[in-house]
């Protein structure tokens, strides 16, 4: 769906808006009956408005059959642009405009998918940012809340669920109306619909406030594999924390959450109605890490039903606010109320780096951004607002106070519930609650832009004892903030052939270089880790000799989040050209096997794989590759059979594979302990592809083993990872010009085509890409044109020529700031890939 010009809504045009309007009610009636291809929907919408004013509302792709304002009827030829003018407005208002609208195939607006393990039928929703319009006509903007009652006509088996409670249906024939009851006041674009031949398991939380009704959805195909059970018990752990914390209740009644097909997101905060990827139903074994993933998803859209959908931003400026507050909640509450007490280690292995790499992008941006309209919203669900916005509300917790903090928010969603707010009405609350100034502390953190490196420096006399000892703050010179930092110093000895930490002091740093007057006199550790415990969000580097001590004993830290902190430094300065990425392919080798943490042991496979193919010269790669080939198979070999690490490691391997012999013995079963079930057949499958071991006929016969969504799925990736031309040619025709290619079949696609290693045979598509890019997000749309510009982007095999394409193409592009963000990001991959391997 292309997006016209009505649809890119400004900040500038919502405050116009909302000075002239106030929502009451929504009534909207939509029919799922009448084809395939399209639905009924009729919007009555009573509003308030300054009398004599005029404005529009939204409504996108529709064909409007009436319009009809005040008992006046208006002409559907007005409406235009993805808008319908409204003008001479009355004090109290009454808008109806019927239409039908059509399903959607790319998971924005009303999505409609048809399962084809049994031919089941299966609607969902997802309206943010500003997708509500593609269903019903709306004023599209968050500062105009209402009140909803739905009435939807379905067939008559299905479940049809909403932010209400399901009534009962007024079944006609084949058919059944369910009128659902008026939803509390929240904004459009958490209002939600999911409809079909769903499965549901339900139980109930009982707490301090009352009893919660629960319920899991997913596909029919997918009950077999359907966890219920651990999805209530961090459901449950999950509210006892949250209206423990905030002393609130639950504010929407019931709480249904729904796993839906072709899912662009994670999940969606939809109030009472969270929906799911249902990838997260989990079909084959998975490891510890996907759990821990899940239930850390499962916290964070939860959290949201306070931080978000009781308590809104007035503007998407403040998008970080739901975001960073959900991000911090999700790993807080994991690790106070849920088995996954490590979590916040998983969040400084995978999470964090996500914010670090996107802050030093070209495109960084302040924690609040400028999101001056729906576009740039669009842009900046990044690594920013989540993991940065969380990385600096932990150091603010830390600063003020736990218990300060938490009684900010209570006073916070008090005050403003069910209704709109700024930052300044959050940092209200937390300067009463707290005593501090807080003003200075959002300048400097949440409206600057990049991230600070910390490093030691000392000096040790002849004993071995620090005679000096300061820490120093740099910054990029184009975003040269030095912030007031609270860090942890942590020393380590190596004891026994353990890192223990022998001292911990806490301490602020502030500006260029900051004294250490405490560790004068102290005894040099074998290795200094700055930001010990991941108080602030920093780069940190390591002195030579705790480099080395890392080299020779990262797997012998007796904690997991130290350990996690130096796998993050090691990868910074392999990516920022300080580190060979042999020694980081050594280092990784060294200690990936006895590395506790799930999430860090995936995160330093792949960060592996990429110092091979990404950061080593290519005179020196294929060596390396052999190493990491090699360095991988013995590791697998003495993995525990049965182990989480053994699974994790023979995808890996697959991935790395440069023969077919020991992969085809891993999918015939040869490993004791490795159960090769559906997904790993595929990952080993495709790994044969990828060399060129099997072809088409292969694939098929697969699929038709698997013949499920995720079956077509995994065997598009499988087409377009093959070295060959016409199986590429295929898949760029899928991901960038057939607009009728399933959304996610099309990610998946293209996450497969660029591929180390072919580089001729990719090399016609460094200009079909450059030519692709100019127009794919006018024609196709926001969301299928990020998929194709992120993933398609020729980083696989980096070249100088590719560097200078792209650079020409940048000079000269006309197209619009999206694209151009996109490539631009690209770029900066690109040219930091060139000159790590030129060191």
């Amino acid at each position: 769906m292309a997006d016209m010009p009505g649809t890119n809504l400004t900040r500038e045009e919502a405050q116009q808006r909302a000075s002239v309007v106030s929502t009451g009610t929504y009534d909207v009636a939509l029919d799922l009956t009448i084809g395939d291809e399209r639905f009924g929907s009729v919007t009555t919408l009573r509003f308030e408005a300054t009398p004599g004013s005029s404005t529009f509302v939204d409504l996108v792709d529709a064909d409007i059959s009436a319009i009809t304002l005040n008992g006046t009827s208006i002409d559907p030829a007005l409406y235009a642009e993805s808008r319908i003018p409204i003008e001479d407005l009355a004090a109290e208002n009454e808008l109806v405009v019927e239409a039908t609208l059509p399903y959607s195939h790319s998971g924005e607006g009303l999505h409609r998918f048809v399962d084809p393990a049994d031919g089941k039928v299966y609607l969902y929703t997802q309206f943010e940012v500003p997708d509500a319009r593609r269903v019903f006509t709306t004023f599209e903007q968050p500062d105009l809340k209402a009140e909803f009652t739905f009435h939807v006509t379905a067939p008559a088996h299905w479940q049809v669920v909403s932010n209400s409670p399901s009534p009962e249906p007024v079944v006609e024939g084949e058919h059944g109306t369910w009128h659902f009851p008026e939803t509390k006041r929240m904004s459009t674009y958490i209002t939600a619909l999911v409809a079909g031949d769903y499965e549901v398991v339900r139980d109930t939380y009982s707490g301090e406030y009352g009893d919660i009704p629960l319920g899991v959805f997913c596909r029919q195909s997918l009950v077999e594999h359907l966890d219920a059970d651990d999805i209530f018990l961090i459901t449950k752990q999950g509210f006892a924390f949250f209206e423990g914390a905030f002393e609130m209740a639950y504010p929407f009644g019931k709480y249904d959450q729904l796993f839906v097909p072709e899912y662009n997101m994670g999940a969606m905060e939809n109030a009472g109605c969270v929906t799911f990827r249902d990838e997260m139903i989990f079909r084959s074994r998975q490891t510890v890490a996907a759990y821990e993933g899940r239930a850390n998803t499962i916290l964070h859209e939860m959290a949201h039903m306070w931080f978000g959908d009781l308590v809104t931003m007035k503007w998407w400026d403040d998008l970080w606010l739901n975001e960073s507050f959900a991000e911090f909640a999700a790993h807080h509450s994991s690790v106070e109320a849920t088995r996954f007490t490590d979590a916040w280690t998983g969040f400084t292995n995978a999470r964090k780096n996500w914010a670090y790499r996107q802050d030093q992008l070209p495109s960084t941006h302040p924690i609040a951004a400028d999101n001056y309209d729906l576009h740039a919203v669009e842009a900046n669900f990044d690594g920013i607002t989540y993991a940065k916005g969380a990385s600096t509300l932990k150091q603010l917790v830390a600063w003020v106070g736990e218990k300060d903090f938490f009684a900010g928010l209570r006073a916070y969603f008090a005050k403003h519930a069910y209704g709109n707010t700024t930052l300044q009405d959050l940092l209200t609350e937390l300067e009463a609650s707290s005593g501090r100034e807080l003003g200075s502390w959002s300048q400097e953190w949440l409206q600057t832009s990049g991230v600070n490196t910390l490093r030691a420096t000392f000096e040790v006399d002849g004993d071995g004892a620090f005679t000096s000892f300061a820490v120093e703050q740099s910054a990029h010179p184009d975003y040269p903030t030095l912030r007031r930092h609270r860090i942890a110093i942590g020393l380590y000895d190596l004891v026994d052939g353990r890192l223990v930490r022998r001292e911990r002091i806490e301490t602020d740093v502030r500006g260029e270089r900051t004294e250490i007057t405490e560790l004068v006199d102290h005894r040099q550790p074998d290795l200094i880790l700055l930001n010990d415990d991941d108080l602030t969000y920093a780069k940190i580097r390591l002195d030579e000799r705790s480099f080395d001590t890392l080299l020779g004993h990262i797997a012998s830290f007796e904690d997991s989040l130290p350990r996690a902190l130096a796998w993050g430094a090691a990868w910074d300065m392999t990516r920022d050209a300080e580190l060979k990425g042999s020694d980081f392919v050594a280092l990784v080798l060294a200690g990936v096997g006895t590395e506790t943490d799930l999430t860090a042991v995936a995160s330093l496979l792949r960060q592996g794989s990429s110092a091979v193919n990404l950061y080593t010269a290519e005179a020196d790669r294929p060596p390396l590759a052999e190493q990491w080939e090699s360095g991988l198979s013995g590791l697998l070999d003495a993995a525990e059979p049965g182990s989480d690490h053994q699974l994790a490691l023979a995808r890996a391997y697959a991935a790395a594979a440069s023969t077919p012999e020991k992969v085809q013995s891993l999918l015939d079963g040869a490993l004791e302990g490795l159960t090769v079930d559906t997904d790993l057949r595929w990952t080993l499958l495709t790994a044969l592809a990828r060399i060129d071991a099997v072809g088409e006929a292969e694939i098929a016969a697969e699929l038709e083993r698997d013949n499920t969504i995720s079956g077509q799925e995994h065997a598009a990736a499988a087409r377009a990872i093959r070295p060959d031309a016409e199986a590429k040619a295929a898949a760029w025709r899928a991901v960038a010009v057939e607009k009728s290619t399933p959304n996610e079949t099309r990610r998946q696609t293209a996450l497969a085509f660029q591929v180390s290693g072919q580089g001729d045979l990719l090399e016609p598509y460094v200009d079909a890409y450059l030519q692709m890019a100019e127009t794919i997000i006018e024609e196709q749309g926001v969301w299928i044109g990020q998929v194709a510009l992120v993933y398609l982007f020729p980083l696989a095999n980096p070249s100088a020529r590719t560097l200078e394409k792209v650079d020409t193409w940048l000079e000269s592009t006309q197209s619009g700031p999206a694209a151009k963000r996109y490539v631009l990001e690209g770029r900066d991959d690109l040219a930091r890939a060139l000159r790590a391997q030129s060191q």
